[in-house]
């Protein structure tokens, strides 16, 4: 029931921004003849729902190839949409005044204004400041999908344990997450580009964790002479999201799906990385021990896999005084995690910031927020500690704005 009524919040929502993003068009073009409005009303609509069509198409079919294509015909849309309904917000209280004008002593139309009214008319001045102010997120969506969406940024955080080992202090683990290959359609520029930037790094330890792929594991092969180029000392680790099982595309048979989550599994092997499923690996350094415990995909949210097995990879990990947890879907951290109570640090990705938000100091904001209470950054109880990666890759929208393609840097600190 209830996901009945967001869909039709969502959808009236919809409706609203394209009623009024035409009216405030409409009014800002001040078209005086009938031929005109009509013209324009034709032209608008055609456009506005041929844009739809397409955009449900690409939806419908994005696994059947043209894979960047598709994802412009979903971004398209999608851009419009923003700023259609930050037009909403001054055309619907414009009409909110009209109607408490008309309660109050009658509905007083603009064309009554007089021989002294400006050549502007209160109707069209409203219009055109909407407008405005939606080309705002409209002009932020089109740089976030030319340049955004591989603006590689490098997160620096210290992280402060009393726990922590002394031989580990100042132990730098860099994360990359939600590479989502396949969503560069084989151009291995803007990954040769992000190892480069690891590599600069000179971190201690490397993780990956999750979402190499969007569905399937030729995705990554384009790629994978670059990611095989991350130079580390350490093995490096990476985990699978929920997108690497491949449960988002019709297979022919259950022995083609198994086939492809198998050769993902090659493909990592070939990248050079250990792919940690349920288990955990015991870094050394003299006499002081750090475990990287990781397990498969294990979600909170019904619509995602539960695939993982912490209490395995737990009792992998035995008595090492720092425990580091690789687990992609940051909701398991409340739902499992921090009831193991020696987890120090558990590394996240599979928000991706939703790819759409508000990123400054002192103000985070994000749609995604509402779904996961820990999207992007640093979160704490207690001793144990969430970092949610927003991701290296993007899928669906073909951008980023506000929650930039992110490489974190974590260095561990004795408190």
């Amino acid at each position: 029931m209830q996901n009945r009524l967001v869909f039709w919040a969502i959808f009236l929502l919809i409706i609203a921004a394209e009623a009024y993003g035409f009216v405030a068009v409409r009014t800002a073009l001040n078209l005086t003849s009938l031929a005109a409005r009509r013209g324009f009303a034709l032209s608008y609509w055609a456009l506005t729902l041929g844009l739809w069509a397409l955009c449900f198409w690409a939806a419908a079919t994005r696994h059947d190839g043209a894979i960047e294509l598709k994802s412009y015909l979903l971004g398209v849309p999608l851009v419009l949409l923003a700023a259609k309904l930050i037009v909403v917000f001054p055309m619907l209280f414009e009409d909110l005044t009209r109607l408490a004008r008309w309660a109050a002593r009658g509905f007083a139309s603009d064309a009554a204004a007089g021989p002294g009214a400006t050549p502007l008319t209160r109707s069209q001045f409203i219009s055109r400041l909407a407008l405005g102010l939606g080309a705002v997120p409209l002009l932020a969506l089109i740089w976030g999908m030319v340049k955004g969406k591989t603006d590689y940024q490098v997160r620096r955080v210290v992280l402060r344990y009393p726990n922590l080992p002394a031989s580990f202090d100042g132990f730098k683990i860099l994360q990359i997450s939600d590479l989502h290959t396949g969503s560069f359609n084989g151009n291995t520029e803007p990954m040769r580009r992000a190892v480069a930037i690891i590599n600069a790094q000179k971190a201690d330890l490397i993780v990956m964790t999750g979402d190499l792929v969007n569905d399937r594991a030729p995705e990554v092969e384009p790629h994978i002479e670059a990611l095989a180029g991350i130079v580390s000392e350490l093995p490096i680790f990476s985990i699978l999201g929920n997108h690497d099982y491949g449960d988002y595309v019709q297979w022919p048979s259950p022995e083609a799906k198994r086939e492809n989550l198998q050769r993902l599994a090659r493909n990592h092997a070939k990248i050079g990385w250990r792919l940690l499923l349920d288990e955990s690996h015991t870094i050394r350094r003299g006499t002081d021990e750090l475990a990287v415990l990781g397990v498969q995909n294990w979600s909170a949210h019904r619509n995602f896999p539960k695939h993982g097995n912490l209490a395995r990879a737990h009792a992998a990990s035995g008595q090492a005084p720092f425990k580091l947890l690789l687990s992609h879907d940051p909701s398991h951290w409340e739902a499992q995690v921090l009831d193991y109570q020696d987890v120090d640090l558990t590394l996240s990705g599979h928000t991706h910031g939703m790819q759409f938000g508000v990123n400054l100091p002192g103000l985070k904001w994000s749609p995604v927020q509402y779904s996961y209470p820990q999207w992007a950054g640093l979160y704490e109880q207690g001793r144990q500690k969430l970092y949610v990666n927003v991701g290296l890759g993007y899928l669906g929208f073909p951008g980023r704005v506000g929650f930039l393609p992110e490489i974190t840097l974590l260095e561990l600190r004795r408190a």
